[in-house]
């Protein structure tokens, strides 16, 4: 009788080591993930050290120098109530990179587990899968702007409006990964051996469906960006004072013309962010598909 551990143990303990020491060698030696993990390290870096950055707080407000353009005394200029917008990016892009982390976090993990469910359990996948394609009939946008303006403008609600919005995708992607892992030989020896339903999930087809996965969270790293920034914009996200890219940018909106600075500095860090991991998720893409590694 075939052991229970043979073929999938051969699998997880022998070739993972050398596959992830591979996969680790070629994402260092991939220019788009250098300059991704380059771009995106430096705004991360300089979120969690702004109050070290600046010695004003985002609030404080210099009326004697309303609109005055970028200089020294303030690197990125003063807006209409003379509050430093250097100090209100920085601030800002520790609110627009923890949502953007916290809603591929949860999407990551609601994903997986309901697309490994849908994949595993046949009597489940008719409802997971008929619940996913209804919340993917919206547009993403629509679809958070609705569940925001239903729980109120707010940080957490943005978290969860577009973290609702991101996990559909997330779940079919897991489960088509899934169900090709779930067909190998190796995991069929496992079934045959006796093996149980959640060892072979989480010892055999879970590690072997996250690699798509991992691709697909870093778009979504980058859509939550933009997404929280367009809410924001609209008066749904983020509320002022508390600074977030997309808020700071709507205040200066009237102003445009007169301190182009106020919208020019918090576009470019939504720029920045949303390409370092565009560029990181290319990476992991050449890296992890087994389409394109020829």
């Amino acid at each position: 009788m075939i052991e229970a551990s043979t073929v999938p143990e051969f699998a997880a303990t022998t070739l993972a080591p050398r596959q992830r020491s591979m996969i680790l060698r070629r994402l260092v030696a991939h220019r788009s993930f250098q300059i991704g993990f380059f771009l995106v390290g430096v705004l991360a870096i300089a979120a969690v050290l702004g109050p070290m950055l600046t010695n004003t707080k985002p609030s404080a407000m210099h009326i004697s120098h309303r609109f005055s353009p970028p200089q020294a005394k303030f690197l990125f200029g003063t807006d209409m109530f003379g509050r430093d917008i250097f100090t209100r990016v920085l601030y800002g892009a520790r609110v627009s990179l923890w949502v953007g982390f916290a809603v591929a976090a949860i999407a990551g993990v609601f994903g997986t587990t309901l697309g490994v469910l849908a994949a595993q359990f046949r009597s489940l996948e008719g409802a997971i899968m008929r619940l996913m394609d209804a919340l993917m009939s919206f547009p993403a946008i629509l679809l958070a702007l609705g569940i925001t303006a239903a729980l109120g403008p707010s940080m957490n609600s943005v978290i969860i409006a577009l973290s609702v919005a991101y996990v559909p995708p997330g779940v079919r992607i897991v489960r088509a990964s899934a169900l090709v892992v779930r067909e190998l030989d190796y995991v069929q020896a496992a079934l045959i051996a006796g093996a149980r339903a959640p060892r072979i999930m989480l010892r055999h087809i879970l590690p072997n469906s996250i690699g798509p996965l991992l691709v697909h969270l870093s778009f979504v790293f980058a859509y939550a960006i933009l997404a929280e920034a367009a809410l924001s914009f609209l008066g749904v996200g983020v509320q002022p004072p508390t600074p977030s890219w997309g808020n700071i940018i709507a205040e200066g909106r009237d102003y445009a013309l007169q301190a182009w600075w106020i919208v020019l500095f918090p576009g470019i860090g939504i720029s920045l962010a949303t390409i370092g991991l565009n560029l990181l998720g290319d990476g992991l893409r050449d890296v992890l598909d087994p389409k394109l590694k020829g």
